[in-house]
Formats: C-alpha cells, structure tokens, sequence
C-alpha cells in the first residue's frame, strides 16, 4: 500500500501516518521529522533549512525531492505512507517521475480536512522534548506533569514554528502553495477526503474505512 497524507499544518498527518504504519507494516516517511531532525542537531542540511522553517516558509523543492527519493529507492518496495510530502503541484509531479522509474504507483492519496479556528488552535498548543524529542498537546495530549516530558522530565518547549505569528504565515503558505493538490489528486481520481476534527482514534477510522478492500480484508484476517 502506497499512501499520500494531505492537509494544513494541525490536521493530525504525523499521528495518522504513524498509526497507518504501524497497523499497515508500512515506512512512515516525514518530511518534516527528517527536516527539524537535522535542524536541531545543526547538521550542514538542518543549517541550509533552518532560515525557512523559522519564517514559516516552505524548504526549496530540490532538497525535500532529493531526501523523499533516497528514501523510496531504499525502502518503497515494502509500502509508505507519505507525511507532508508532496506540498505542491512541482512536488507533486516529481514524485510521479521518481515512482515511475521505481516501478511503483500511489493507491491512494487521505486529505484530512480541517477549519482554520481548529488549526490555530491545536498548533497554538503544541509541546515539544528538546531533549528526547517526545511531542505532546496541552489540549489533545498533554503531560502528566504541565511543562515537563513524561520520558525525561526536561522542560518542554513550543517551536519556532508553532508561534502564533509563524502558524498564520505557515497557513498562508499552504493555501497558495499546497491546497492545489487536492484538485490535482481528484482529477486523477485518488483523492478522498476524511473529516480531521475528531479524536484520533475517530479520525483513524475515518481512513481505514476509505481504504481499498483488499487492505482492509487482510487486516481483518490478521485481527486487527
């Protein structure tokens, strides 16, 4: 199975594509993991990225591509599921160059829909574990101690990025750069929407339920 997650900053894409893999046995591929991985550990890659990310603006195509096709080259074959990746129509259509040569082809691609009030307000509320890198939500998610990481007990903090400031220039970037894919993918038939302002095991089920049948059927022959 070979999955695209669209939706706006807050709609839950990591969440889902993590629950995805591990229910589907597929490789969850992140674009956004990889980026701020290599930001805060200040690597040649994390320093060319990090001045887009902190305003809030999209990372140059030629660099996301290259990261997205080094890692289907290496791992596709067993199945993914896409997470932030395509974010616009030039993406969009590199990735069906690289999949062709590859041999492989999308199944499907989820756009988890959300309202704007919703996004700022589930962004505004983002934590993070600088020290281990567990993520929480102080309203969906949070610590059992405020502030602190349940793993490490270091102090947790809000990124650059999930500044009110930065989530309405994010928003403004995805609107202009990345909402096209919806009409792109539903002209070619793959697209189906999934309503994103549930709880996460009700939004998950949304998606299995959009799933082809044969992927459902395994599962259901292997309990789960």
């Amino acid at each position: 199975m070979r999955i695209v997650l669209l939706g706006s900053p807050g709609a839950g894409k990591g969440t889902q594509a993590e629950l995805l893999a591990d229910r589907l046995g597929l490789i969850h591929i992140s674009t956004g993991d990889i980026l701020r991985e290599n930001v805060e550990k200040g690597t040649e890659l994390g320093l060319r990225v990090k001045k887009f990310m902190d305003k809030g603006k999209l990372v140059p195509d030629d660099l996301v591509v290259d990261i997205v096709a080094q890692r289907l080259k290496k791992e596709g074959k067993r199945g993914f599921v896409l997470d932030g990746f395509p974010r616009n129509l030039a993406q969009a259509r590199a990735l069906n160059e690289v999949l062709q040569k590859l041999d492989l082809r999308l199944d499907i691609v989820l756009y988890l829909a959300l309202k704007e009030d919703e996004i700022l307000k589930r962004l505004s509320a983002r934590l993070f574990c600088p020290n281990c890198g567990a993520n929480y939500n102080a309203i969906s998610s949070p610590p059992e101690i405020p502030g602190r990481c349940d793993n490490c007990g270091d102090r947790l903090e809000k990124r650059e990025d999930d500044q009110p400031q930065t989530i309405r220039r994010r928003l403004k970037v995805y609107e202009a750069e990345t909402a096209p894919l919806i009409g792109y993918y539903k002209t070619s038939g793959l697209l189906k929407q999934v309503p994103a302002g549930g709880k996460v095991a009700e939004v998950q089920q949304q998606i299995l339920s959009r799933l082809p049948r044969p992927v459902r059927a395994r599962e259901g022959d292997c309990g789960g």
